[in-house]
């Protein structure tokens, strides 16, 4: 396994760190925390980012019956993991989490266990090499049946936006009719692009931050799941929403 570098922010423990985790090191609080200073809403975009995933993944495994799951760039575990939201719905669901830092490697096999009736595996991989990441999810889940494909606060390392594109296609041409894509990043806005410039200038991976009508252009082809497109906050909220929506938006749409 490749060696923990202790030296260099890493966005999953920096997201952990903005959780209020533990699983993180000076290097990422120092970052995390300068980030948090300059844009205090990225506390609340990451928070708003787990209730998310947890809504939309109890939507997929229930309403819209989905068994299956990649969980790409999973970051490090924490309350209502994937798989522990689908199996609570579904216990026989099938749940593969891809991630590259060692650390997460660690922790999603001493605490991603799955119930007895499904599975969980993990992919130790890089999200951007789609077919190595399908190839190896493929020991675990069945690639002819249909997959959510789970992309969440992670597309924006990959800076081009036609790269971008190109790699969701990566993962879901292969995919079934049923399948689906939830995707959620962060929208360009003066204060969101300012704190990716901060972030990048802290040693950590670049992440950009994009227009509303880019991120939206990556369900293109796709049927969304209403409410649609829009801020995370608003998506089928557990409870009326009644503060103010994150810049993070996102979407569930299936592939016809």
């Amino acid at each position: 396994m490749d060696q923990i570098d202790t030296s260099t922010p890493h966005s999953a423990r920096v997201w952990n760190y903005w959780l209020g985790g533990k699983d993180n090191y000076e290097v990422d609080r120092e970052l995390g925390a300068k980030l948090a200073e300059s844009l205090p809403e990225i506390i609340d975009i990451a928070r708003a980012s787990r209730q998310f995933q947890a809504r939309a993944v109890r939507y997929l495994a229930g309403v819209a019956g989905v068994r299956q799951f990649l969980d790409v760039g999973t970051g490090l575990p924490t309350a209502n993991a994937t798989h522990e939201v689908a199996q609570g719905v579904v216990p026989s669901a099938r749940v593969v989490y891809v991630d590259n830092d060692p650390i997460v490697l660690a922790h999603a096999r001493a605490l991603l266990t799955s119930r007895p009736e499904g599975a969980t595996d993990y992919v130790h991989a890089d999200l951007t090499d789609a077919a190595a990441v399908l190839r190896e999810a493929a020991r675990t889940l069945d690639l002819a049946q249909p997959v959510a494909v789970m992309v969440l606060s992670t597309l924006g390392h990959v800076a081009d936006a036609g790269e971008a594109a190109a790699l969701l296609r990566g993962y879901l041409d292969p995919l079934p009719s049923g399948s689906y894509l939830m995707l959620c990043d962060t929208i360009a806005t003066p204060e969101t692009l300012a704190g990716s410039d901060e972030y990048a200038e802290g040693g950590a991976v670049p992440y950009v931050s994009r227009p509303q009508e880019v991120l939206g252009s990556f369900a293109d082809g796709l049927d969304l799941v209403e409410p649609g497109f829009g801020s995370i906050s608003l998506w089928r909220p557990d409870e009326p929403f009644t503060g103010t929506p994150v810049n993070q938006w996102g979407f569930v749409a299936a592939k016809p």
